[in-house]
């Protein structure tokens, strides 16, 4: 029996050996039914991503979901909560790598079916293939769904290296402005929805960026956020139905260089449409291709007195670094207080030749090389005493700095003498004029059409002048069309959209309201031209059923060329109507139709019967001159109007008006004038005579006593 015994141990043990185990399930398990759904698949695309799986064991609250996106796949370091929507309570969110955590903030029961949407943080692989993604909870193990990723195509991706990104300053780790586009759109911007700028890293962008450091087609944008790389901006009803985008960052919302040795893109996203730009490179700090030319360049002044008007001569070597045509030379000037408020490319010299464009923010000027410019490593740019630069208010020693393609040339020191130093009068460079003149051409029966004539809609205009009163060069001179306030006339317009003559335009710069037209043709004085600018430049019909004045000026001839009242949402005026009447006014009993009416001490105006703010009210200066804002001039007159905290520029045709501010000097051309009040800044915004202003272009001002309103016309 003890044998026997001993035996059943041996026997079993034999049994146990030559059976498969079976195991009794463990408390671990694995979610099932996972579905994985990206709302864009194409490669490079920033995408939301729809999760939805079964939970086979219960989560309590403070419990964990994990997702985990494959190499590839770039997950935004700084998602939070508001990037995650999902059909349960979410208590935080936190990103390690490509790991996503979420804490549930509520129980959930065995057998829940979960849904997950990640709003925003993630980008695809810039490689189309098959990718994994790991989903495991606190309780269950990992398990894996398998998303496509496939090529791009124009349905839901821009065309690649469709548009350029232009840095003020390519030194790695310097805050400096960026300039991304233009970029052609597949759809309209729309005012309240979001375009989404993805830079190259969250390094480069800081916490926090002003809308007032960011133009939109040279708008400011309703609201910005920023989160990690990205920048979100609300477009504003400026920008309404354009097709073009232009974004600027400006120094001031410290955008900051990623490191150098790298070849970088910049995305910008819009209606489900991601367009990426041209690869732009960043350059090393105290490198030969950012550092300054090895000798300095001499400055040459007309007056060097402090505070002066003067014309400035300068020539720098760049080296191996070329100017090439429609390139940028940078001009950084000692402060912004030398920079007048309005900037003509005439009074402007590259290589002796005038550049494309001028534009300035600051205390710079950028001047874009013509399109005929020869590249040259050797810089010389002129500034005409018309241009109206000052020198520095204080007597000192100073120095310019010229910037080309990344590479800065900085001059040797310059001497402003005080104000008791005797200087030379400058003479101004005389305009070129044609010898012999016409008289004003008769333009009594010249029209202004619109293709389109509906309330709030995109038109094309037709402008048929009878004859112009001096002779116009090809792409020196233009013809000015200035549509009144109410009308949106984007901030660029293709010269392909307008044509003179059956010709496209050679160029063609918006100012405000007024759109400049150079014709690529010579057109001789007493002839006429057909312009036509096409519904494809996008201006827009006012949002008011009204009749609305068109004007015309040329750039050779001094006033109005004639103007003509179009319809809007009502019948057409016929055409043509008689020009506005030049001989002196009766008193006046009734309101014409297109003046502009305001209030002494009310921060408004009335055009076309609507109400539109001003940002100070005008009021008496001295008991008997009316002073009104700069802004006045330029949304209730559709005048180009520009100013600064020390300047005002209000431009008609050739016919250029500057004030300064706390000075009772003003210059009609190059003609001086003494005002009966000086000029004020009142909360950054200047306040002029208008009785001057009036005089000087052509205007007359009325009293409306029903309304205890002044009125302005034309």
């Amino acid at each position: 029996m003890e044998k026997s015994k001993k035996a059943l141990p041996i026997m079993l043990a034999t049994a146990l050996a030559t059976t498969p185990f079976v195991i009794a399930p463990q408390s671990a398990s694995a979610i099932t039914d996972i579905s994985i759904d990206p709302d864009d698949d194409e490669e490079g695309a920033d995408s939301k991503y729809t999760i939805d799986f079964t939970i086979e064991k219960a989560l309590d609250s403070g419990d964990k979901i994990y997702i985990t996106f494959p190499k590839g796949f770039d997950v935004d370091s700084s998602m939070d909560e508001d990037d995650i929507d999902a059909d349960f309570e979410v208590k935080s969110v936190s990103v390690s790598g490509r790991e996503i955590t979420i804490k549930v903030d509520e129980e959930l029961s065995k057998g829940s079916d979960l849904r997950i949407k990640i709003t925003d943080g993630i980008t695809n692989p810039d490689k189309k293939g098959t990718y994994s993604i790991d989903i495991s909870t606190s309780a269950e193990s990992e398990e894996s769904e398998d998303v496509k990723i496939t090529s791009g195509s124009s349905s839901s991706k821009g065309s690649s290296d469709d548009y350029s990104v232009d840095i003020d300053d390519k030194t790695e780790k310097k805050e400096t402005e960026y300039e991304i586009g233009p970029i052609k759109l597949k759809d309209k911007l729309t005012k309240g929805d979001y375009i989404t700028v993805t830079f190259p890293s969250s390094d480069m962008l800081p916490s926090k960026i002003s809308k007032d450091d960011i133009d939109i087609n040279e708008y400011t944008p309703d609201s910005v956020s920023v989160s990690g790389k990205k920048v979100e901006i609300k477009v504003p009803s400026k920008a309404d139905g354009k097709k073009e985008l232009t974004l600027k960052f400006y120094k001031s919302a410290r955008i900051t260089n990623p490191s150098a040795g790298d070849k970088y893109t910049i995305d910008v996203k819009w209606d489900g449409t991601t367009y990426t730009s041209k690869k732009f490179d960043i350059k090393k700090s105290g490198s030969s291709s950012s550092s300054s030319t090895a000798s300095d360049f001499t400055v040459s002044l007309s007056d060097s007195s402090a505070g002066a008007r003067t014309s400035f001569s300068f020539e720098a070597d760049f080296g191996k670094t070329e100017l090439k045509a429609d390139s940028d030379v940078i001009i950084e000037f000692p402060s912004s207080g030398m920079i007048p408020g309005y900037l003509n490319p005439d009074d402007f010299k590259i290589n002796g030749k005038t550049p494309k464009r001028v534009g300035f923010a600051g205390n710079s000027i950028a001047l874009t090389a013509p399109s005929n410019f020869s590249s040259s490593k050797n810089v010389k740019v002129d500034i005409d005493y018309n241009a109206w630069i000052t020198n520095p208010k204080a007597a000192g020693d100073y120095t310019l700095k010229m910037t080309v393609d990344g590479k800065t040339a900085t001059s040797k020191t310059f001497r402003i003498n005080g104000a008791g130093a005797v200087t030379p009068t400058p003479t101004p460079t005389p305009t070129p004029t044609t010898p012999g003149t016409p008289a004003p051409a008769n333009n009594s029966t010249a029209t202004i059409t619109l293709t389109n004539t509906a309330v709030g809609k995109q038109t094309g205009v037709n402008i048929a002048v009878k004859a112009f009163g001096a002779p116009l060069v090809k792409q020196r001179d233009f013809i000015e069309v200035v549509f009144p306030v109410g009308y949106k006339v984007p901030a660029y317009i293709a010269p392909a959209s307008v044509s003179v003559n059956g010709v496209a335009a050679s160029f063609v710069a918006v100012r405000g309201q007024n759109v400049l037209v150079y014709p690529a043709q010579d057109i001789a004085a007493g002839t006429g031209a057909n312009i036509v600018i096409g519904a494809a430049a996008n201006i827009v019909n006012p949002a008011a059923k009204n009749t609305y004045t068109i004007n015309v000026f040329s750039s050779e001839e001094k006033g109005l060329l004639f103007g003509r009242a179009v319809g809007v949402g009502v019948p057409q005026p016929a055409q043509p109507a008689q020009p506005a009447p030049q001989q002196p006014q009766q008193p006046q009993t009734a309101v014409p139709a297109n003046a502009a009416l305001f209030k002494v001490n009310n921060k408004s105006f009335t055009l076309h019967g609507k109400v539109y703010p001003l940002q100070e009210a005008p009021y008496l200066a001295n008991g008997n001159t009316t002073m009104v804002p700069a802004q006045f001039f330029k949304e209730a007159m559709a005048l180009t109007t520009q100013w600064n905290n020390q300047t005002v520029a209000i431009i008609k045709g050739r016919t250029v008006v500057r004030f300064t501010v706390d000075s009772n000097k003003a210059y009609v051309g190059s003609q001086e004038f003494t005002l009966p009040a000086p000029v004020a800044l009142k909360n950054g915004m200047p306040m002029v005579p208008i009785r001057f202003v009036t005089d000087n272009l052509g205007y007359k001002v009325g009293w409306d006593a029903k309304t205890s309103s002044v009125f302005v016309y034309q």
